[in-house]
């Protein structure tokens, strides 16, 4: 059997990265079988599906490195691969529904519904529809149907128990019981996500499903439309939900869940991606850091975990730290510039001389941008954090500490990294001054904040007029 998997994205909002680590798991299995992977667009909500809201999913699959064989951009067999595209199709399937009785017509107002559901809830009966309208004749409901009587339509559930092998949770039954007859065309003519999922995995021939434990209960569903339109169902894969550090399932009490987010806080593609490989997934040997290559070799759906996957951003910094410092020098040059904005010949070489050493001490590209800002501006141009002012320069050694240093670097020679931190140390020794009493006042002044890159090196970068005009300016503001 050949491997066809898919991903089903709506475009109603921003990319969450429950539905990345769904598609990368699909993804990596088809790689891993040599397979298909296909990408295919849920936008049956015409109300709420936008076209920018399609194009971040796509720049986002793309950004990642997870391309696709068929589908929405790169075309094949099955159309362009949108939902809203195949209304007649869905429409097609369910009159050979209706047809053979597997489906029928319900003429059941909200009201009833509700009734009858409040009903069976005291009496302690299953609060599902009790069915009636699959006793009406079908020449009848097609007659008031035909008279425009308001109705949708649902699928005639088997009698029997529902029971397939789900790769990653092992044998499942859904008693009928628990099992009603549902909606597959609503009564504005709309066919349910039920209808048109499982509709495209069998028209696109899907072999596997894997996405989100949080539709297990849809599955019996699924698989019941696909055997009574006469086709096999789809072997399944119910991926554990992604939680955070709370126990708590992630949502934006965690923050900004969308791959957007991320990207913009500069974390790399390749971390995101090897981050998102061990939410649930373990390539064994307590590995942590594992190549594009290597996940492929390795992965597998029924190597997926049960338990819960925990989406731990501390881990994931450490992660995109590893990957960063793993950067050829020029690499992260050429990624950091985009976040610096326009930047003088002067300018970026200051920034590229502190380069390997901001480098070292990222864990997001954002940060490596905050933390070369101080080359970047006016030297009258920045503010002091309040905090670092506040714990740096107000104590009565700061400002003898930084007069006496502004002199031993005035009368500094040739102004480079080694003369400065010579000149001051032995100045430093001279006076039985520690380093905390004189290198972080001059760091506030130099950059406004009391955490920045290696000191001497920044000094040097700066320059000297611009060192001296920073310390003067600190001096004013002591007052």
């Amino acid at each position: 059997m050949s491997v066809r998997v898919r991903i089903a994205p709506s475009p109603t909002g921003s990319l969450h990265v429950g539905n990345v680590r769904s598609g990368l798991f699909n993804w990596l299995f088809a790689r891993h079988h040599g397979g298909t992977f296909i990408l295919r667009v849920d936008d049956t909500d015409l109300e709420r599906c936008e076209e920018r809201y399609l194009d971040e999913i796509l720049d986002g699959f793309r950004w990642l490195g997870l391309d696709w064989d068929e589908g929405v951009g790169v075309g094949g067999p099955h159309g362009t691969y949108r939902q809203s595209d195949r209304f007649d199709r869905y429409a097609e399937v369910v009159d050979g529904l209706l047809a053979s009785g597997a489906a029928y017509r319900c003429f059941c107002t909200p009201e009833e519904l509700d009734e009858r559901r409040n009903a069976a809830q005291r009496e302690g009966r299953p609060p599902g529809y009790d069915g009636r309208c699959g006793l009406l004749d079908a020449s009848e409901a097609g007659s008031r149907a035909a008279s425009g009587e308001r109705h949708s339509i649902r699928l005639r559930m088997p009698d029997e128990a529902i029971e397939f092998a789900d790769l990653v949770r092992g044998d499942m039954a859904f008693a009928p019981e628990t099992q009603d007859d549902f909606v597959i065309v609503r009564t504005s003519g709309a066919p349910t996500y039920h209808l048109a999922s499982t509709v495209d995995d069998v028209d696109y021939e899907i072999t596997h499903v894997a996405r989100g434990e949080d539709l297990l209960s849809s599955t019996p569903k699924h698989i019941a439309i696909a055997r009574a339109m006469g086709a096999t169902p789809a072997i399944y894969a119910h991926l554990p939900l992604l939680f955070g550090p709370d126990g708590k399932k992630l949502s934006k009490r965690h923050g900004d869940t969308s791959l957007r987010a991320f990207r913009e806080q500069g974390f790399l593609p390749e971390a995101m991606f090897n981050f998102m490989c061990l939410l649930g997934w373990s390539p064994g040997n307590d590995e942590e850091v594992i190549s594009r290559d290597e996940a492929i070799a390795r992965f597998d759906l029924d190597a997926v975990q049960k338990n819960s996957a925990v989406f731990d951003t501390k881990k994931l910094e450490w992660l995109n730290g590893e990957y960063i410092r793993a950067l050829d020098p020029e690499d992260f040059i050429g990624r950091v510039l985009p976040e610096l904005g326009d930047l003088t010949a002067e300018q970026e070489a200051a920034f590229r001389s502190l380069a390997p050493l901001v480098q070292e001490r990222t864990k997001r590209l954002e940060e490596a941008a905050e933390q070369v800002q101080f080359l970047l501006v006016a030297d009258d141009g920045f503010d002091y954090d309040e905090a670092s002012w506040d714990k740096q320069m107000t104590k009565d050694f700061s400002r003898p500490s930084l007069d006496g240093a502004l002199g031993v670097l005035e009368g500094v020679g040739e102004w480079d990294t080694d003369s400065i931190e010579a000149a001051l140390r032995t100045w430093m020794e001279a006076e039985e001054l520690s380093a905390r009493k004189v290198l972080q006042p001059i760091r506030v002044a130099l950059t406004g904040s009391a955490i920045s890159p290696p000191l001497f090196e920044s000094m040097d970068a700066l320059g000297r007029e611009s060192t001296l005009a920073r310390i003067r300016r600190a001096l004013d503001a002591m007052g």
